[in-house]
Order: structure tokens, then sequence, then C-alpha cells
């Protein structure tokens, strides 16, 4: 019996040059793959389909925003939370006069809390999420930015305060409708606008204390980098969730025959004679990987979420809303 190819490397290694950061391109026309994307020419093709982006982030948003719910707590905000009765020397202008004529006492109405919290988003930038596995699926970047945006845009509505996380200093977007979600797109772009071989994860210090940060890319990179990232933002402290977007071909590797694998990041052609041979040790290489990168949030209280390019993005954002509201699944 003939001996598998073994994989070359470790978990994070064999991903990172077998597949999910290569674009796959057979030796022969006759193949039956499906070409994947050529790499984009960066700021041309994002810009054009920036538009669209906006669009459909704006759409999620206000889907998930139907369903906002406040602290559940008595505080300033603009919703209704209880009536309770006045207390002696609270001021006149307090008292809900209609209420308070449906009993012998004067009756105040409170609103709910809504504190605004500093939230920070990084979108992956790295030529690995330039990349998808059918020309019917999205590119893992498209889907980053617009979950970015669309996540951009519900937290601006409900007035927090957001900070992109970018290669340089990180651009704070105040509050102000319409405007200020065209300005964290047009920041978004320049994020993504530079060496997309530069890999680096973003640095603990660009976030402040207490904030909560939203990591959105493949997940993909070395894990001692993820590991250090997260052990910085535990030490702020800060609160993090990691929203993993894959390809669904990165799980399962679905290739066969003769397949060569072309670095988008300037790693070296990977040429593998039996592709199919391989699969069941890359599935498990792929499922350890995950594995480790749940057990680093785990351990230093963050929370990982998955998001597959071929499911619905509102999925993804709701589980993000859920967890940014404190009624997500907790690490």
């Amino acid at each position: 019996m003939t001996r598998p190819p073994s994989l070359p490397g470790r978990a994070a290694a064999f991903l990172r040059r077998a597949l999910a950061r290569h674009v796959p391109m057979t030796d022969t026309p006759d193949a039956g793959l499906i070409p994947a994307a050529v790499p984009l020419a960066a700021a041309e093709n994002l810009v054009a389909r920036m538009p669209a982006l906006i669009l459909s982030a704006q759409r999620i948003a206000a889907t998930v925003a139907a369903g906002h719910h406040g602290r559940r707590q008595a505080g300033p905000g603009e919703d209704f939370w209880q009536f309770r009765p006045a207390q002696p020397g609270e001021p006149v202008t307090r008292i809900d006069w209609r209420q308070s004529a449906r009993s012998s006492r004067a009756y105040v109405r409170e609103t709910e809390a809504e504190a605004a919290q500093t939230v920070c988003l990084w979108c992956d930038p790295s030529a690995s999420m330039r990349w998808r596995s059918m020309p019917t699926l999205p590119l893992k970047l498209d889907c980053a930015i617009l979950l970015t945006l669309a996540l951009g845009a519900l937290l601006l509505r409900q007035g927090e305060r957001v900070r992109l996380l970018t290669p340089g200093e990180p651009v704070d977007i105040p509050p102000g409708g319409r405007a200020a979600l065209d300005r964290l797109a047009v920041a978004l772009m320049r994020t993504l606008d530079h060496d997309p071989a530069d890999t680096s994860l973003p640095h603990p210090q660009q976030v402040p204390r207490h904030a909560r940060v939203v990591l959105i890319g493949d997940g993909l990179c070395g894990l001692p980098a993820m590991a250090t990232l997260l052990r910085g933002l535990t030490a702020r402290p800060a609160h993090a969730m990691l929203l993993l977007v894959n390809d669904p071909a990165e799980a399962e590797l679905p290739y066969a025959g003769h397949i060569r694998f072309s670095g988008l990041e300037g790693e070296e052609t990977l040429t593998l004679p039996g592709v199919e041979q391989i699969r069941g040790a890359y599935r498990e290489a792929y499922t350890r990987h995950q594995a480790d990168l749940e057990e680093l949030c785990r351990v230093n209280g963050h929370l990982l979420i998955r998001h597959a390019t071929d499911h619905r993005p509102e999925e993804a954002l709701l589980a993000l809303h859920a967890a940014l509201s404190g009624r997500g699944e907790r690490p």
C-alpha cells in the first residue's frame, strides 16, 4: 500500500502553504476545476465594489437593528424602562403627568440606560483574503469588508464609539449618520490599500482600556502571533471577538489530481501529484488549527465566532451583535 504524502510542516504552515494562502491552478486544462479568482489589483477593484458593499452593509445592519435591545436598567436613553413613584424633591419636569393622572401619586418615567463604549474593528488586509474557491462565492475579503461595515453601521447607529485598527495609526469614527459610515468605508479602503504581503496583526497598544475588539480575518496566521495579540488584549484589559471568515474549500480541500498551488504572499509554488490522497490529513490539520485558535481565545477570555463565505452574513452579524450586547455565548 502506497503511503500518502506527508504534510509539509505543522498545521499552521500547511494551512498557509497548501491552500488557504494559495490560488489553486491546474497543470492540465481538463482537470475539471473551476479557476480561482485572480488576486485583486487592490485599490481600483476595491473602490469599484465599495458602494455595493456599503449598501449591503446598511441593509444587513438595519435587519439586525430591528431586534436591538437596551441595557435592561434605568438610565439615560430613549427607550422606556419603567414608571416609579416620584421622590421628595424630584424635579417637576421628570414627572409623567399622563401616568400620574391615573393614580393619586405622581410618577416619574424612566428610560433604559444606553452607555456608550469603544469598539475597535480590524479587517484582515492580507493577500490571503483576496481569494475564493469558486466564481459563485464572494472573496473572503469582500465578506470581511461587508461585516466590518455592517457592524460599524450598527454600532454608529447606537451611538457607540468606533475605532478602526490599521497598520499605522488607529482611526476614530465619530457618530454622525450616513456620513459616519462613509468615513469608516474610506478609512477601511486606505487600510486595505497597502502592501498585501504585510500580514501583521494589530498592536494591543492601539486599543483603549476596557474596550471591545472585533478581529475579522481568516485566522490562518501563525499561532504564536495570534497568541501574542490575544494575551496583549487581555492585559489591557480588553475583550475581543475573533470572527473567522473562511472559504468552504479551506476546510474540505475538495480538489483531486495533479494540482499546483501558487502562493499569494510570496510563498514558493507547491505542486501535489495526488491531492485526494492527503485530504484526510489536511482536514485533521485544519481542524487542529481551528481548535488551537478556539483554545487561545478561551484561555485569554475572548470569544471565537465562525463564518463561511457560502453562508448569509446576517448570521455572523447577529452573533457579533449578541456578544457585544452581552447576550451571546461567554468564553
